[in-house]
């Protein structure tokens, strides 16, 4: 302990007396040796890993893995290009392109905005920050007498891991893999704030090593400048992840207001939808008559043609579905009046009856949603035969079990879960539909599955059927 001691006092390189007076003014030296430049660099880019796996990625497997490989290198070689630069304006310069590389390998492997990957990026350097900070201060405590940096390298990886394993455990909470937080510039601003301010206190004590400045605030001996640089960092560590929870609970208000918006407008669709029909249902009895009507018509051969037309309309009326469920009737003729219009082939087989337990507007979300969905990419195929939708209602094992399948063309994304929209407007919105249906699925204690294979979308919705009343 005598040593250790001593290690620390020699880090008080000059102390003077001014006048003879009793006021001391104390220059630090920075004889604990420097963090090594590569252990910052694995931190950054291993807190960058953090992020890569909570955001929706734009590569998998290899190319992912080389776009990796690729940043870590980049990452090493310009943090190791710093370990000679005793200029501070120099050394700042070098710390603020590492951050502009950190952004930039987040905005080429993720499916996020600039401003949302410089808002990880930001976190994940306050984090690497405080791994390194953390680790080396442990590790010259224990370690002075042969501090190296391949010797530090086991304790630093365990630290590392751990840290950022931990950190991740708790984004995750927080933040579902694929979810696009929708960053604002005031939240960047926010995180921009927090981060200079963090890596300008925790760093004050060592700017009198590039020229002289003694403030109030810079500590006069080394043991309380390493000490006040892992406090800090892990202050404005803490500071981040504070702001990251307040966005994404924003988040999750605003996305579960959307929903609620779109579980409101099916329930208003299903609502116009039955208005038609009974209008449709008074212009079919009123048909009936004028049949009776036409017949009289002298003309035989225009009356029959007339009359063939009119009851091939009726009879695709009578067609209509009758499924046991007045809301799953009423839901599937309009979207079949729909589907005609497109051509579009909309099969169903269901037992309506299996629905009856359900609420009429979570029921109008779930079809509508599930249906709007299938359309929207029907819509979008060339050849008409080849537009089909197949729904199927049937009971297995007590389950209640929902299906839509639907053909596409091209390749979908299914980022975060969910198809990527196509839309070039309201990207934002991107997947509510989806989102909507497994929120009101899951208050019946249910689960949505979606499987894509063969150019074949197919939702799977199962519900448990034990104990519930039709």
């Amino acid at each position: 302990m005598e040593a250790l001691t001593n290690y620390w006092s020699n880090r008080i390189r000059d102390t003077t007396v001014d006048g003879g007076e009793n006021t001391m003014t104390t220059i630090i030296s920075n004889e604990l040796p420097d963090i090594p430049r590569l252990y910052t660099a694995i931190a950054q880019w291993g807190a960058c890993m953090i992020f890569l796996f909570l955001l929706p990625r734009r590569f998998r497997g290899v190319k992912l893995a080389a776009a990796c490989a690729a940043a870590l290198g980049l990452q090493c070689l310009l943090l190791m290009l710093t370990g000679s630069i005793k200029v501070y304006y120099l050394w700042i310069l070098f710390m603020s392109a590492a951050a502009g590389l950190m952004v930039l390998y987040l905005f080429s492997s993720c499916r996020v905005s600039w401003w949302e990957a410089c808002y990880c990026a930001l976190q994940a350097f306050v984090l690497a920050e405080f791994v390194t900070s953390l680790t080396w201060q442990v590790y010259c405590f224990y370690f002075y007498q042969n501090l190296s940096t391949v010797g530090g390298l086991p304790l630093f990886f365990l630290f590392c891991i751990s840290i950022d394993l931990f950190y991740w455990w708790l984004l995750h909470r927080w933040h579902k893999d694929g979810t696009v937080l929708e960053i604002h510039v005031k939240d960047v601003g926010t995180a921009v704030f927090i981060a200079l301010l963090t890596f300008f206190v925790s760093n004050i004590s060592y700017i009198p090593n590039y020229f002289p400045l003694v403030t109030p605030f810079t500590s006069g001996s080394g043991e309380s400048v390493a000490t006040l640089r892992t406090m800090m960092d892990l202050g404005g560590l803490a500071m981040m992840y504070a702001h990251y929870v307040m966005r994404c609970e924003m988040h999750d208000r605003e996305e579960l207001k959307i929903m609620e918006g779109i579980l409101e407008s099916q329930y208003q669709q299903y609502q116009q939808s039955k208005e038609s029909i009974e209008l449709v249902h008074y212009k079919y009895h009123d048909l009936k008559h004028q049949i009776e009507l036409l017949r009289m018509e002298p003309d035989p051969q225009k009356r029959e043609e007339y009359l063939e037309g009119m009851e091939e309309e009726i009879r695709q009326f009578e067609a209509q579905n009758k499924t046991g469920n007045k809301v799953l009737d009423t839901i599937l003729t309009g979207k079949t009046i729909t589907c005609q219009k497109y051509q579009i082939v909309l099969n169903c087989v269901a037992d309506g009856s299996l629905l009856n337990f359900m609420d009429v507007m979570d029921l109008s979300s779930i079809l509508g949603n599930a249906l709007d969905n299938a359309i929207e990419y029907e819509v979008k195929v060339e050849d008409p035969e080849k537009r089909l939708i197949h729904v199927a209602i049937f009971s297995q094992k007590n389950f209640l079990i929902m299906r839509f399948e639907n053909y596409f063309e091209g390749e979908l994304d299914m980022s975060g879960g969910v198809p990527a929209t196509t839309k070039e407007e309201n990207k934002g919105f991107h997947g509510y539909g989806i989102k909507s249906i497994r929120h009101t699925v899951k208050k019946y204690g249910g689960a949505v599955n979606i499987a894509v294979k063969d150019h074949w979308f197919d939702l799977k919705i199962l519900i448990p059927m034990q104990g519930r009343e039709s």
